[in-house]
């Protein structure tokens, strides 16, 4: 027999993400409605500044993107597709300490641009050793 859980706690399980972003960003807001379309709940924490939460989550200078978020202790950084973060905490690679997707390519969660074609692009784990490319996307879809 099932229980109900009412949504409020089954956000504060594993595939909760915090979200922290600008207020003005409207690609930000894409983004965390993309990972609530695909059952992530969301902790969305708007702030004035990203960087103090990016040094103390870690992220690498040269991955940035516009927003930063973690979910179970691995870090988030840009427009990074939820397939991505559901094969990370599945596979849960050793020295992996989180995924970015740098810059804002066209087409991925939260960046889709009407007329345009999505770009191709790499999600990139970083942690202990050099940033390798995790997984490759066409918009929000493995390639």
């Amino acid at each position: 027999m099932a229980a109900f859980v009412p949504a409020t706690v089954r956000a504060q399980g594993p595939n909760r993400v915090r979200v922290w972003r600008d207020p003005n960003c409207g690609c930000c807001v894409g983004w965390v409605t993309h990972l609530r379309a695909e059952g992530f709940g969301v902790e969305d924490v708007v702030v004035r500044a990203v960087g103090p939460v990016r040094q103390r989550l870690g992220t690498p200078a040269d991955l940035l993107s516009c927003h930063a978020g973690e979910v179970d202790g691995f870090v988030l950084e840009g427009h990074v597709p939820a397939a991505a973060i559901r094969r990370l905490l599945a596979e849960r690679p050793p020295g992996v300490r989180g995924l970015a997707v740098p810059e804002m390519p066209i087409g991925s969660p939260g960046m889709e641009v009407p007329g345009m074609p999505a770009d191709v692009y790499d999600v990139i784990a970083f942690g202990n050793g050099p940033h390798r490319p995790f997984m490759r996307f066409s918009g929000a879809n493995p390639t």
